[in-house]
């Protein structure tokens, strides 16, 4: 009688020890970190199609960081962000001014240097895609692919409210020959 309680006691705790453990993990997933995968070239040569990546969830969007958002066609997308509440994106002559000031973008030198047949970044103005915006508005951003010349990103979709952001991505954790922090 003695045996058949102790091993009910070892169950139901082996029972609460896994309901707690997958708890937590439902909790971390949902509202701090979540895994994805990169579907299309439009961030290369920084991530790869198939790079499994972990997502955060939390913090504050920052300029040049690699967001994760629901795009308007039900997916999600994954985009570098160019431009913050407040403001003026320009390029011209392949370079990116932000508020009127040239900025470096290091992560698109090795590209660049690749291409042969005029600029990788097409001359565009904010205002060119919405003749009212002359800054992004506060709560949206301003996305755009590494590889701009096929990467469908605010230059087609427009600003992204930051409603739609799941988070920002900088660990490829798979395949583990290429595991790396990307910039």
């Amino acid at each position: 009688m003695e045996k058949e309680v102790k091993e009910k006691n070892e169950l139901w705790e082996w029972i609460k020890a896994l309901l707690i453990a997958f708890a937590v993990a439902a909790i971390i997933r949902y509202f701090l970190f979540t895994p994805i995968v990169v579907d299309g070239d439009s961030m290369m040569p920084t991530l790869e199609n198939g790079d499994r990546m972990i997502v955060n969830k939390m913090g504050e969007l920052d300029r040049f960081d690699i967001v994760v958002f629901h795009a308007p066609e039900g997916k999600d997308y994954i985009k570098r962000v160019i431009g913050v509440p407040g403001d003026h994106v320009e390029y011209k002559d392949d370079q990116l001014y932000i508020n009127g000031e040239p900025m470096d973008e290091p992560y698109l030198d090795e590209y660049k240097a690749e291409v042969q047949d005029g600029n990788l970044t097409g001359d565009f103005r904010l205002e060119d895609f919405d003749p009212n915006l002359q800054e992004v508005p506060e709560g949206y951003y301003f996305v755009m692919g590494d590889n701009r010349r096929y990467s469908k990103d605010s230059r087609h979709i427009g600003i992204i409210s930051e409603d739609e952001f799941v988070g920002k991505t900088s660990i490829v954790f798979w395949p583990l020959n290429e595991i790396k922090i990307v910039k």
